[in-house]
């Protein structure tokens, strides 16, 4: 009735639209789309009613279907994204990123029984579209025999025995790179990147020809840009652009890997020759597929991280004047002796640079470059009072016990003289906690401390602009890859 008050009259029927191809594929497209729209609407709530009777699953927002809170996450000040989390929900909260559930913790005692105590119940792990690329057999995705086999291959690569027959490769590294700064401005971030691919490339490979890096470096910069994209296999997006640069690295370590399995000297050094000659009575050869996720594992850990260290190491330096002029200082007495014994810099000259080595202590906790680690629950577990599913996602937030004021008074300010004292257990934990922590610690830390020394010995650089603050994309570094002036000191 209240149809015919508005439309007294029937109307004719229109006569029907002409079926063009345009309309049919956007029709199509469409129905495509919504389809796919509610199933993925029908597993996210499906998944969301897996919590069973009487269990209490943390407090949280899982953001909309499948997206989660990806996109807050990644394009905002993770501080505020957590410390938002933490007063509504408390020191442990639910979301969803990377089409993920995760439960997020942030008390150091909490990490320590995600890390240490239990960590037999929360095995290593990556977002679907980080593990792909990655690769299934790397060391980070496993527990049990394979990963205690694999952490003491990847040990033995980078034990301080072995490494510090490196430092004379990784300062020729940095002779051949400081002096095209000179008298330019470079873009900070770039550049330590380069520096710390090269760096990598040694501890992977050893002995190596500039024609192998080559390709392996072009494939890798194409698959990483591809690393924290939604894993949408779909032409045109960086997902899809990565696995397919992915494929091709693969192929290229195998070719690698099949011809140094020919050579009696087991691979030529690095990672690659210890994993090449891993073998004993109970345990075949490792397969080309397991090196290879391996090394590239490697390279990715030892790339991006130590590239934005190195770039805030820059940042703190060049703000407090006073702490750079009692850095190069110490640095200026390692070098006089290093002149007077008419010989190169060693590895026990970075053994006495307490400073520096403070420096970028301070450094890791204040820029924490990793905000978190993934764990994912291997069975369903009883946490702090809450229910955690099997298959969620654990993430300890390092940052946020790096920024405790608790643990750190005054944690916005940049402090080397904090770690002159002991620090209370479990609150500093930048490389993470336990068996799974980072092997390649010590090599991060000498090639920062080798390029430290002869930067700060020889020059000084000037920030270019005035835009000051932070992006994120992911690992927070200082905007446009923080421009400086590099020009050589005058002696």
């Amino acid at each position: 009735m209240q149809l015919q008050l508005f439309f007294p009259f029937p109307s004719p029927s229109p006569p029907p639209l002409p079926q063009t191809p345009t309309l049919i594929i956007t029709s199509t497209l469409f129905s495509s789309f919504f389809f796919f729209f509610l199933v993925v609407l029908v597993l996210f709530s499906s998944h969301q009613r897996r919590q069973p009777k009487g269990k209490i699953l943390p407090p949280g927002s899982m953001g909309w279907p499948y997206i989660g809170e990806t996109l807050k996450f990644y394009t905002q000040n993770p501080d505020s994204f957590f410390a938002n989390r933490r007063r509504r929900y408390g020191d442990t909260f639910k979301t969803h990123i990377l089409g993920c559930p995760c439960v997020m913790i942030s008390s150091p005692e909490a990490a320590r029984i995600v890390l240490v105590t239990k960590a037999h119940l929360f095995k290593p792990t990556y977002p679907p579209s980080k593990e792909k690329m990655i690769g299934p057999q790397a060391l980070f995705f496993h527990q049990g025999a394979y990963h205690s086999r694999l952490k003491k291959l990847v040990l033995a690569a980078f034990l301080p025995s072995v490494i510090r027959g490196s430092v004379s490769e990784i300062e020729q590294i940095v002779l051949k790179f400081l002096p095209t700064w000179e008298n330019t401005t470079i873009n900070t971030l770039q550049e330590m990147k380069r520096y710390a691919f090269d760096v990598a490339m040694i501890s992977a490979f050893g002995h190596k020809r500039d024609s192998e890096m080559k390709g392996i470096k072009q494939l890798y910069q194409c698959l990483e840009k591809g690393y924290n994209s939604m894993p949408l296999d779909l032409p045109g997006t960086p997902f899809h652009k990565a696995m397919k640069a992915r494929k091709q690295l693969n192929e290229t370590l195998r070719r690698l890997i099949q011809e140094r399995r020919g050579n009696e000297k087991a691979g030529g050094g690095g990672l690659l020759g210890n994993l090449l000659g891993a073998k004993n009575h109970k345990v075949d050869q490792l397969s080309d597929s397991q090196i290879a996720d391996n090394v590239i594992g490697v390279i990715f850990a030892a790339h991006d991280t130590t590239a934005s260290v190195l770039t805030w190491v820059l940042k703190y330096l060049h703000d407090n004047r006073d702490l750079l002029e009692a850095v190069t200082r110490e640095q200026d007495g390692i070098q006089r002796k290093i002149i007077e014994e008419n010989r190169r810099l060693t590895w026990d000259d970075t053994r006495h640079m307490p400073l520096t080595t403070r420096v970028i202590q301070e450094t890791l906790r204040r820029a924490s470059i990793l905000s978190f680690t993934f764990r994912e629950a291997v069975e369903d577990v009883e946490f702090e009072g809450y229910y955690i599913p099997k298959g969620w996602k654990v993430l300890p937030l390092f940052r946020t016990i790096h920024h405790c004021a608790d643990f750190f008074p005054q944690p916005e300010k940049f402090d080397p003289s904090r770690f002159e004292v002991p620090l209370r257990p479990n609150t500093f934990i930048p490389f993470g906690n336990g068996v799974h922590s980072c092997p390649g610690s010590e090599l991060a830390k000498l090639e920062m401390l080798v390029l430290l020394h002869h930067l700060t010995t020889s020059y000084r650089w000037q920030v270019v602009g005035d835009e000051d603050g932070i992006q994120y994309g992911p690992f927070p570094v200082p905007k446009r890859g923080l421009p400086v002036k590099v020009t050589p000191l005058q002696k």
